[in-house]
């Protein structure tokens, strides 16, 4: 059975490797990078097979993953030549399929995906968006192995760097440590306001996934007229928190057009 090949052994492919593990994912999976220290890690961490030469990696693919950085494609891709019908999937934020075929054309069949870094536990979203002419069970057979680390969204791509850069777990992340910290400096300790922050986040979200009360009924619910929820959440909209997200979407989509410039 030939494997599944990563081309890059950096953050993506490590938090991939991680989900996959935990899924008991056991079809053969091979990584190339050019610094050995990754590849001595990654055979550490999950067993991979790996492979120091790039052009041999490739040639051993069934599926071929680009999972390096957006400025690394084009030098990468000058690299490699493919002589077989292969399908190629880009991680690389904001490079476009049609910049990816102009640079290595039939007989690849290109796709991109954007797996979200909460995959390593299993719970992790894959955004996906194909070139024309992928058969259903070409599509199927990328989608599965996305499916083993979490769901899997079929994007039009004139909607992909925006439904990335809006899925981003970072969101989560960033919003959590605001505040915890802004619970801190009420007068919380550190615990308590990390329990805090992750109840008003996590746990709303999920009765919201979960339940089927429509989200601005639970907003209304959870913010009584004169309650201390109202209050928070006036003062929060007040001091333009809706424009700041939306500033910061934007910001991030602005980078990943400039990615797209880079190849």
């Amino acid at each position: 059975m030939k494997p599944t090949v990563f081309l890059g052994g950096g953050r993506i492919t490590n938090a991939f490797l991680a989900g996959l593990r935990l899924a008991k994912y056991h079809k053969p999976i091979l990584v190339y990078d050019r610094h050995p220290s990754k590849l001595r890690q990654l055979t550490k961490q999950y067993g991979v097979a790996v492979e120091p030469n790039l052009q041999e990696a490739v040639e051993q693919a069934e599926l071929l993953i680009i999972a390096v950085r957006p400025d690394s494609v084009s030098e990468l891709l000058q690299q490699i030549e493919i002589n077989n019908r292969l399908t190629v999937v880009s991680l690389a934020a904001g490079v476009p399929i049609f910049k990816l075929r102009a640079r290595l054309g039939p007989p690849v069949r290109w796709a991109r995906a954007m797996p979200s870094p909460v995959c390593r536990v299993g719970c992790g979203l894959t955004a996906l968006t194909f070139d024309h002419g992928f058969s259903p069970a070409a599509k199927s057979k990328v989608k599965r192995l996305f499916q083993k680390v979490g769901s899997v969204l079929e994007i039009p791509e004139h909607q992909f760097d925006a439904f990335t850069v809006t899925f981003s777990p970072s969101h989560g992340f960033h919003a959590l440590a605001a505040l915890a910290t802004g619970g801190e400096r009420l007068g919380l300790n550190r615990k308590n306001a990390l329990t805090a922050a992750a109840h008003a986040l996590a746990d709303s979200i999920l009765s919201w996934r979960e339940g089927e009360e429509p989200l601005d009924e639970l907003v209304q619910e959870a913010a009584t007229p004169g309650g201390t929820a109202a209050a928070t959440m006036q003062a929060t909209d007040a001091s333009g928190y809706k424009r700041t997200i939306e500033k910061g979407l934007r910001a991030g989509m602005a980078r990943a057009r400039k990615n797209g410039k880079l190849i």
